[in-house]
Parts: structure tokens; sequence; C-alpha cells
């Protein structure tokens, strides 16, 4: 990729501003935790596995905001560091990588108990390059077991962003495009806009532009037309929570596709790491959905499109139960129903 989603250097975090792009090409520094939140919040970064990334970053910026010399022993340490976990977690509830994140960074600094405060923070840091590296090799892991699905002369559908942008890189999703394209398949992908943030026409069309994939725009309601006339053969997305049966918390408009994708006989993939899969929640009627701002649906980049003080609904996901997925694409091999019994099988 010939840009970075979000990087650690020099003990600060780096992230393209997504909400920017495609117009502008810009990144924010982040030098402690709050911004960090601020960052995740404000959709400065977005995507889950990116948001677990960037919240295990969060955890070690705010670990090293900590003076070693006035915290001493762990109690105090640990103490200090409740207010940095709390407060990454309630940036954003619906996808599940942010707590997976959060938990993973708690247990390395439970571990290090006996360590002195110097030692714990450089074990916190080592786990969030870690985590960030890790999750990179998981999408291409992921990428090679999906790419099998695709074949040449396919058109394939996606909806929001679940590439390079949604991850610390290569992307899920779209990773499995990417692998695609490096197996030497030819193929092309069509990218609905994604309404009301427009991840698709702002986020997906760029990504996949600028990775040298053959892509075509298209609007939300367009895509049951296209499938009518054969002119789509596989849908593709990403996921922000899997529940134990398999129910898929994805991008608002994703339940719509599946219906559609069910209706003319189109296979329905998800692509996510097992991290993304929450066996703590037994179904898609657990998950919680994030309502977001009205001024997402009554304007149009700061232009007002709907009359003043109308009523606005505007939740940023939905729940695919699982009869619609056709398979589930994970860094250790692609699942089918029923999904109860195979996701918790792939999960160690």
């Amino acid at each position: 990729m010939n840009f970075r989603t979000i990087e650690w250097r020099d003990d600060k975090v780096f992230m393209i501003d997504q909400r920017k792009l495609p117009v502008e090409e810009a990144y924010v520094e982040c030098s402690d935790y709050k911004q960090v939140a601020d960052a995740i919040k404000t959709m400065v970064i977005r995507g889950a596995p990116a948001i677990g990334v960037a919240a295990a970053m969060g955890v070690a910026l705010g670990s090293l905001g900590i003076d070693a010399q006035s915290c001493k022993t762990y109690e105090a340490f640990a103490q200090r560091m409740e207010h940095v976990f709390d407060s990454l977690m309630e940036t954003r509830p619906t996808a599940v990588n942010l707590r997976w994140g959060l938990e993973r960074m708690k247990r390395v600094m439970e571990a290090g108990r006996s360590l002195k405060v110097p030692a714990l923070q450089e074990s916190l840091r080592a786990e969030a390059l870690r985590i960030y590296e890790e999750d990179i090799a998981i999408n291409k892991k992921m990428g090679g077991f999906g790419q099998e699905l695709i074949q040449n002369g396919d058109t394939v559908l996606t909806h929001c962003n679940a590439g390079a942008l949604a991850t610390a890189g290569w992307g899920t999703a779209l990773g499995v495009l990417y692998s695609a394209k490096e197996a030497g398949k030819k193929f092309e992908v069509i990218a609905d806009e994604t309404r009301p943030f427009l991840q698709g026409a702002r986020l997906t069309a760029w990504e996949l532009e600028k990775s040298g994939v053959p892509v075509t725009l298209i609007t939300d309601n367009m895509a049951a037309a296209f499938m009518r006339q054969k002119k789509i053969q596989k849908v593709i997305v990403g996921a922000d929570r899997i529940a134990a049966n398999g129910d898929v918390a994805n991008k608002i408009g994703t339940y719509g596709v599946a219906v559609l994708a069910r209706q003319h006989d189109i296979p329905f993939y998800v692509a996510a790491p097992l991290s993304t899969v929450d066996l703590r929640c037994p179904t898609g009627d657990q998950i919680p959905i994030e309502e977001r701002n009205p001024e997402e649906v009554t304007n149009f980049f700061r232009q007002r499109v709907a009359p003043e003080g109308i009523k606005v609904l505007n939740p940023a996901f939905d729940v695919t139960p699982n009869e619609f997925v056709t398979a589930i694409i994970t860094e250790k091999g692609i699942a089918k129903a029923p999904y109860s019994e195979t996701l918790k099988k792939l999960i160690p």
C-alpha cells in the first residue's frame, strides 16, 4: 500500500484523516491517549480492526504519559491507567475489536505487575506494535483463503469500506480482492456509496483506484437493478462484530444488500478476523448499535438537504442474520453454517 492508515513513530501515533478523503490526503498526529480517543470518536480513523489497533496504541501512549518517578508501584500505575482504558472504551460501542484490543493490553499490564514502571511501559508499547503487525499478517492470511472464492470475470459488489483504511493495512473484504489481484485474477469491483457517511464513495473508491483495482461507483439504491441484470456475481463485506451464531453487524445497509443477494442467488461473503467474533454475544440481537449525529443525514458536505427540525434516525450499523451469509472468511479458514459450531472451532 502506498499510504499508511495508522503508524507508530517517535512515540506518537499518526493516522490518515479519513474525514478528508478523497479530496485531501492529510495525517493527524496524536501524542497522548486523549487525542487517540478523539480520533476514534470523530472518525478520523474507522473500521473495526483499525479501531482495535488505535485503541492499543492509545493505551501505550497513555502509559508513556505517566511519570515513572511519581508513580513507582504497580497499584499506582494501574489506577492511573484505569482512566486511560475507560476513556478509550467509551469512544464507539459496536466494533468489538475495540474491546478486544483494550482487553489484550490490560492482560499484558496485569502480567507485568512485578515489573518496574519503565519496563511495564515498554511492554505495553511492544504489545501495541505487535497488535499492529499481527493485524496486517492476519489480513493477508485472510486474503489468501478468500481469494479462492473470486473467479476470473467476476464483478464483486462491496458495501462501506473494509480495506487498508479499515485496518492496520491490506484490509479484510478488500484484502481478499487485493490477494486475488496478486494471484493474477481479472475482476472488477462495484462500490456502493454507503450513505450517509459515504465510506464507499470517499474511501473504497479512492483506495481501490489507488491500488490499481478496476472500480465503478454506484448509489446505494442501484444494487438491486444491477443484480437483476446479472452484472454482479459476488458480494463481499467486512464486519464490526460477529455474534456467536454468525449474525453479522456491519455498516447500515449491509442487511439490505444481503437480502438482495439472496433474492438473486448471489453469494454473500463476510471477511473479518477472529477478533471480530464475539462468543460472549449469542446472537445479533445483543449487539449494541451506535446512533450517530443526525446532521450526517440532514446535511450533505455541510449543505443542508432536509427541512429544519425534521426527526432523524441515524443508526451506524445493522445486523444481517446468519442465514443470509454464504461464508465467513477468517485468518484460520472459511467458516460456513452452522456458524455456532464452525466459528467456535476456529477460535483458539
